[in-house]
C-alpha cells in the first residue's frame, strides 16, 4: 500500500539529506502538507567533540527557517529543544534508535510543537499521534546515517579544523594531492618553555598549553583563520584569501587576510596579557610568547606516509614564518612582521630594517607592532 508523503520520503530520499537541518526543514514540511497542526521541530543529536555534547537544530513552521543550538560539555544537562518547542504549543518527542528499553540518553531525540486545539486539549488528535510515531520508527534508519556523518565531521573539525576537514570529506585523500592558495601565515610559540617544564609538574604544565592555546586559537578562529597544527608549545595558523575574482579583487583579498591576521595576533596579546595577570596572582610564572606575521602563496594539502597522512601547508612562506618567528626572542619583540604583511595594509606598524633569516636566500624586511 501507499505510504503517506512522511513516510515514503523517510523511505527512499530522506538518508541523501545533505545535513540534520535539512532534513528537519524537509519532514516538517511534509509532516504541515500532511496536515499536522505543527508550530515547530527540533532535533538533537549528541557529538563526539571536546567541548560540544550535543547539536539541536530547531525548526519553525510559520517561516521554515532552522536555526542551531549547541550544549556544551560543561554546561548543566538540559534539552534545549523541550525547552524551546514548549515555548510554540504542547509538545511531543521520542527518542529515535533501538527499542525503548535499550535506548541510550544520546540516542537522536526527534520533538514536534503543536497547534493547541483551543478548548484546554492536546495538539494532536490520536490519528495524528499515531503518524509521528511512525515517523519516529521509519526515521531511525535515515537518522543513524546522519548521525554518523555529524560524528565523522565533528571529529575531523577537531583534529584537522574546519577548512581542512571539509576538503578531506570531500574526498581530497590521496597523498600528494593538493592546491596552492595565498594566505597571511601566523607562527606562534611559547618563550622558555623547556626549561619551565623541566620545574613544572605535567598536569600544571598541560593547564598552562591549553590555556595558552585556548587565547591563541580562540583569537584566530574569531578573525576568520584556521589553526592548521600544534607542535609542541608552537601553532601554526593560516587566514586564506577568499576573494580572487579580478586584479582588484585580489588584492583587497590579500589585505583582508592580513588585516584579519594582525587582528588575530593583537588579541591574542591582549588574552595572553590577562592571562598571565591571572597566573600572577596565582603565583605562577607569565608564559612569554613570541609571533610572526607572514603572506604569500602555500601548498595546502596531504602530505606523509602511504597509510598515514597530515592535510597541511608547506612551502616558502611557512619557511618564512617559522624562521621570522625565531628572531622575537634575539630582538627582544612579541610580534614580528614582514614586509609581505606591511605592504596589505594600513595598520601602522614600526621598521626593524631587513635581517637574514636561517635558511632564506634573501634578506627580510621585518616591522612589528608600535606598542611592542
Amino acid at each position: 500500500m501507499d505510504l503517506p508523503s512522511p513516510l515514503a520520503w523517510l523511505v527512499d530520499e530522506a538518508g541523501a539529506s545533505p545535513g540534520p537541518e535539512r532534513f528537519l526543514a524537509e519532514l516538517g514540511r511534509r509532516l504541515l502538507a500532511d496536515g499536522l497542526p505543527l508550530s515547530g521541530g527540533a532535533l538533537t543529536l549528541s557529538v563526539p567533540h571536546p567541548i560540544i555534547a550535543r547539536r539541536t537544530w530547531l525548526w519553525r513552521a510559520e517561516t521554515g527557517a532552522v536555526i542551531e543550538a549547541l550544549a556544551f560539555a560543561a554546561a548543566p544537562q538540559s534539552e534545549a529543544g523541550r525547552e524551546w518547542l514548549a515555548g510554540l504549543g504542547p509538545v511531543w518527542e521520542a527518542r529515535i534508535g533501538p527499542p525503548r528499553d535499550k535506548q541510550a540518553s544520546d540516542s537522536p531525540l526527534l520533538g514536534w510543537a503543536g497547534i493547541a486545539d483551543g478548548a484546554g486539549g492536546g495538539a494532536f488528535a490520536p490519528a495524528e499521534a499515531s503518524l509521528l510515531c511512525e515517523v519516529a520508527r521509519f526515521a531511525a534508519a535515515p537518522l543513524a546515517a546522519l548521525a554518523a556523518r555529524e560524528a565523522r565531521a565533528a571529529l575531523l573539525e577537531a583534529y584537522l579544523g574546519r577548512r581542512s576537514a571539509a576538503r578531506v570529506q570531500a574526498g581530497a585523500l590521496a597523498r600528494g594531492t593538493g592546491e596552492t592558495i595565498r594566505a597571511a601565515l601566523l607562527c606562534a610559540d611559547l618563550r622558555d618553555f623547556t626549561a619551565l617544564s623541566e620545574v613544572t609538574e605535567p598536569h600544571v604544565m598541560i593547564s598552562a598549553l591549553d590555556a595558552w592555546f585556548d587565547r591563541v586559537a580562540g583569537a584566530v578562529h574569531a578573525f576568520g583563520g584556521e589553526v592548521l597544527k600544534f607542535i609542541g608549545d608552537g601553532v601554526l595558523a593560516i587566514f586564506p584569501v577568499t576573494v580572487a575574482s579580478g586584479e582588484g579583487d585580489a588584492a583587497q583579498g590579500d589585505r583582508e587576510a592580513c588585516e584579519a591576521a594582525l587582528r588575530a595576533v593583537a588579541a591574542s596579546r591582549a588574552g595572553m596579557a590577562h592571562l598571565d595577570q591571572l597566573r600572577q596572582a596565582q603565583g605562577l610564572a607569565p608564559l612569554p610568547f613570541g609571533a610572526a606575521l607572514h603572506f604569500g602563496e602555500i601548498l595546502w594539502g596531504n602530505i606523509g606516509a602511504a597509510d598515514r597522512l597530515d592535510f597541511t601547508a608547506i612551502g616558502p612562506a611557512v619557511n618564512l614564518v617559522s624562521r621570522l618567528e625565531g628572531l622575537c626572542k634575539p630582538l627582544g619583540r612579541n610580534v614580528l612582521i614582514s614586509g609581505a604583511v606591511a605592504a596589505n595594509t594600513t595598520t601602522a606598524l614600526m621598521p626593524l630594517g631587513e635581517h637574514t633569516l636561517r635558511g632564506i636566500a634573501d634578506p627580510c624586511a621585518v616591522f612589528t607592532l608600535p606598542t611592542d
